[in-house]
């Protein structure tokens, strides 16, 4: 659950600014390994993306701590340092708009560069000083108040949306990576849009009304923890259905986290396997990965795709119909909404 959640923070932060990969591709990113299907923009994206993440993890339980300006330019080379236009790490050199893509119209310009180190001052204090707001709120206004400072040349949304997850990580909880919500964020990203737009209404007006975006993100955080809930449930009951599977064929049990990955859509390899493993704990060999791959493929519970380098497994139409039976007597989805104005 920790790993594909992180993979799905990754993919779904970097969908919204066009790079697209399937799920698969962002956990094998996470897991240091190569995508299967995601040009090589795409996965230097979801490579910096990782390690930016990653940083934040790290930072969650800290004690020497302190946002700063210069953690903000240093979370910017990590998502963007592949590419030296992006200007990683320094702040923007001169005007910035954002244009909708489709018409081209200018939906919003940002401050005037003279003001940014002195807005991103200002920002970085409110946050180090603010003990009294709300964990979400404090999250969800210092990605609004960066988005809109839009400090950077480009990654500024990357970098709001990371920021969010830094504070939420900050926060104390025991697993901060399921505190994201730019899974959300990915798959509601018109709406994402919207909101911005109502609250910053084409320029810097730092006195407009920021309640529509908090409503927006207090909804998001809802509907991304029943989303996590009904995952988790789900999963258990998968688990347990693998657990028998594995049993009924004499298979190895650290079997069962590569049939879980399969009977969840994903294609998985020998790299992937072991390097799921080995993040869990256990290190197993190329050929021992290799062995249990032919094992699983024997049993009927996986299916072969490709060759040699190439080559990947996919679920079976048996283990498939195992997931297909536990998402079949999933609950009605509940979208009501206790923050709409």
């Amino acid at each position: 659950m920790r790993r594909l959640s992180f993979a799905r923070a990754i993919q779904g932060s970097n969908s919204i600014e066009g790079f697209d990969a399937a799920l698969d591709d962002a956990a094998a990113v996470a897991l240091g390994e190569e995508p299967l299907d995601a040009d090589h923009e795409t996965r230097l994206a979801l490579k910096g993306y990782r390690d930016a993440m990653t940083y934040v993890l790290q930072l969650s339980a800290e004690t020497d701590f302190a946002y700063s300006g210069q953690l903000l330019r240093s979370l910017h080379f990590m998502m963007t340092g592949y590419d030296l236009r992006n200007r990683p790490g320094q702040w923007r050199s001169g005007a910035v708009y954002v244009r909708n893509d489709e018409t081209g119209e200018i939906v919003y310009e940002g401050p005037d560069l003279d003001l940014v180190p002195g807005l991103v001052a200002e920002l970085v204090t409110r946050m180090n000083e603010d003990e009294e707001s709300p964990r979400l709120i404090q999250a969800g206004m210092a990605h609004l108040n960066l988005v809109m400072v839009h400090p950077f040349r480009d990654g500024n949304g990357r970098m709001a949306r990371c920021l969010q997850s830094l504070v939420l990580a900050r926060g104390g909880v025991l697993a901060p990576v399921f505190m994201s919500i730019e899974e959300y964020l990915g798959r509601n990203t018109e709406e994402y849009y919207a909101v911005l737009g109502q609250v910053g209404k084409g320029t810097w007006q730092p006195h407009n009304d920021a309640r529509p975006w908090i409503r927006f993100t207090l909804k998001a955080h809802l509907r991304q923890a029943r989303t996590l809930l009904r995952r988790v449930r789900e999963s258990e009951r998968l688990w347990v259905a693998l657990e028998d599977l594995v049993r009924k064929h004499g298979l190895n049990e650290r079997t069962i986290s590569v049939l879980f990955d399969a009977a969840s859509g994903l294609r998985v390899r020998n790299a992937t396997y072991r390097a799921g493993l080995a993040e869990a704990g256990e290190e197993i060999t190329d050929q021992t990965a290799s062995r249990d791959l032919r094992d699983l493929v024997s049993a009927g519970a996986l299916a072969s795709r490709g060759q040699a380098r190439g080559r990947y497994y996919v679920a079976s139409p048996d283990l498939a119909a195992i997931r297909a039976r536990i998402v079949s007597a999933r609950d009605r989805r509940d979208d009501s909404d206790p923050f709409a104005a």
